[in-house]
């Protein structure tokens, strides 16, 4: 992988600086307000770098898609980014008409702007290539009032959008202080320090499954414990009657269509795939573990059991290298977050480097309040992430020359 240049290399002060950030966040429906969250506390770290050094900065990001009811304005983004930054960051709402094109030539040193929401533009989300989108509106229009794009948004980069792909053509890249520690992470994930020992949970069966199949066959993947929906999925494959109310949520999930190819991979893989040996069920408000040669006829399995944690908790012991994606179960309701709070707890503990991911696993964490400083990483990416760890290029890396002809 090539080596890419970072804020360290970049002589910011009195320079217009373009900045790529994935802010797209959690909305309330109740109030229509964005929620507070991770990725605008850690993107703010990158603005107000620059800020401190004397840059002339605006900031670009997306916020949901058109037709849902997350589309919406970047006006309360900057507010709380200014929260974080330290100082104003003023909200320009316009992105290449007069408004914003008369902000960024009266910009200060030190001055911070963030424009309006890029998919309010049609040609954002249009299928180009990163040349056909380097000649679009946005990148000509914004392109010759800036000295340097600096991408910070990896979690947005296994798409191949203007914003993402187009800037790099025409201006001098560097990558933010968020990419730099997401690559990082991957990189020693990829190359890892064995064995290898991944968590898969949650309700994503196809992330989980598209990431164990690559490690597997790349011979990186040590361990794979199976959990929360995938968990499931893997103990029909193997043959439990997981009963009708089970199966029927991975039906109604999608799962089901991988009953096949989960049976291949225990057969090919074996041993090497933990299963659950019990799970966790509520019964009359309570939470009742039942062996899965003994599970309930009928109800929802909220959560692996005291069993399963235990035998996936020494399984962990034994690694150099963890990989955690999703949560072990129902994790929003308290009677079911046995699992995911010890297994994370497990993790923090262990003297492996650890890589926890996706969204639902992040929240976890802050529900149980375990500090991210316990962890090596904590990812802010979901689909990019998954797309990195199963071997498959980002669009949005391939522009920046990331990847080697020699390793491909």
């Amino acid at each position: 992988m090539k080596k890419l240049p970072t804020l360290d290399e970049l002589d910011a002060r009195g320079k217009r600086i373009l900045v790529r950030v994935d802010i797209n966040s959690p909305v309330d429906k109740a109030s229509g307000k964005i929620m507070d969250n991770p990725r605008i506390r850690e993107h703010a770290k990158t603005l107000k770098e620059l800020v401190e050094k004397g840059a002339k900065v605006v900031a670009i990001a997306h916020q949901g898609r058109k037709g849902k009811e997350d589309f919406l304005s970047l006006e309360q983004h900057a507010t709380l980014l200014s929260r974080y930054v330290g100082s104003e960051v003023r909200f320009v709402g316009d992105i290449i008409g007069d408004e914003a094109k008369e902000a960024i030539s009266s910009l200060r040193e030190g001055d911070c702007l963030l424009l309006e929401n890029l998919r309010f533009l049609d040609e954002e989300t249009e299928k180009k290539s990163p040349e056909e989108h380097a000649k679009g509106k946005l990148v000509t229009t914004l392109a010759p009032l800036f000295d340097a794009f600096v991408q910070d948004a990896f979690s947005a980069l296994h798409r191949a959008h203007a914003s993402l792909v187009g800037f790099p053509s025409v201006l001098p890249t560097f990558i933010g202080r968020v990419m730099e520690r997401e690559l990082k992470a991957c990189e020693r994930v990829v190359a890892p320090e064995e064995p290898l020992v991944g968590v898969f949970g949650g309700a994503k069966v196809e992330e989980c499954m598209k990431v164990m199949r690559h490690m597997f066959e790349e011979g990186k993947l040590a361990k794979a414990l199976v959990c929360g929906l995938t968990g499931n999925l893997f103990l029909l494959a193997n043959g439990v009657k997981v009963n009708e109310d089970n199966e029927a949520m991975l039906e109604k999930k999608g799962a089901l269509e991988f009953v096949a190819e989960a049976k291949q991979l225990l057969e090919t893989y074996g041993e090497r795939i933990v299963l659950p040996v019990d799970l966790a069920f509520e019964v009359d408000g309570e939470r009742r573990e039942y062996g899965i040669s003994n599970l309930p006829e009928r109800g929802l399995a909220g959560d692996v059991g005291s069993e399963t944690i235990k035998l996936f908790s020494e399984t962990l012991e034994e690694a150099r290298t963890i990989i955690a994606k999703g949560p072990a179960g129902i994790y929003e309701m308290d009677v079911f977050m046995q699992g995911t709070r010890k297994l994370l707890e497990k993790i923090s503990r262990c003297e492996a480097f650890s890589l926890i991911g996706g969204g639902d696993l992040t929240t976890a964490l802050e529900k149980v309040g375990i500090p991210w400083e316990r962890f090596s990483h904590v990812s802010l990416a979901g689909g990019a992430l998954i797309t990195y760890l199963s071997g498959e290029e980002l669009p949005g890396l391939k522009v920046l020359g990331y990847y080697q002809a020699s390793e491909r």
